[in-house]
């Protein structure tokens, strides 16, 4: 079990969520620590489970042409059964790359990659006639990005002032 965070481990989970490819030499010095005490610092943080893992962002405009959909779901019913039935559907579609369950108005919210709209159309098509409890969809088109995908501010969601 990790101890308390300090601003010295929240300086390494912010530099990391920026840059997973740092060095170790170059992660010590961005957060003023010896390259010692910073690999321990950071096998701590990772064996806690405060770091999921690492990947690269792929800039899909170089990769082709797609279309990122947001997609809020409203299910049949509000049964366990029909939850579980649904998320554990989410699984076998590739292009549903985020999914939250959400409180209010809608069930959940997906986000949605395909290459263009005829195929988010058989997307949806498909997931209709599966019949995992999908009754309603509205679906909202992503026409830029003005924002993100950013790290969140640590520090802040930690409570601890910098």
């Amino acid at each position: 079990m990790m101890q308390r965070l300090d601003a010295r481990d929240l300086q390494i989970l912010t530099v990391l969520s920026r840059d997973g490819r740092i060095t170790k030499a170059a992660l010590a010095e961005a957060v003023g620590l010896s390259p010692t005490p910073c690999w321990e610092r950071l096998r701590k943080l990772e064996r806690a489970g405060l770091i999921d893992g690492y990947g690269a962002q792929v800039n899909l405009r170089k990769l082709g042409p797609h279309v990122f959909v947001f997609v809020a779901v409203e299910l049949a019913d509000h049964t366990a059964a029909t939850f579980r039935v649904f998320e554990d559907a989410l699984h076998r579609y590739d292009e549903v790359t985020a999914c939250w369950a959400l409180g209010g108005g809608f069930d959940y919210l997906m986000q949605v990659v395909t290459r263009d709209i005829d195929a988010y159309q058989r997307l949806i098509d498909s997931m209709l006639e599966a019949r995992i409890g999908l009754a309603r969809y509205f679906t909202y088109i992503v026409t830029k990005p003005v924002k993100g995908p950013n790290p969140p501010p640590l520090a802040l969601l930690a409570g601890i002032d910098e």
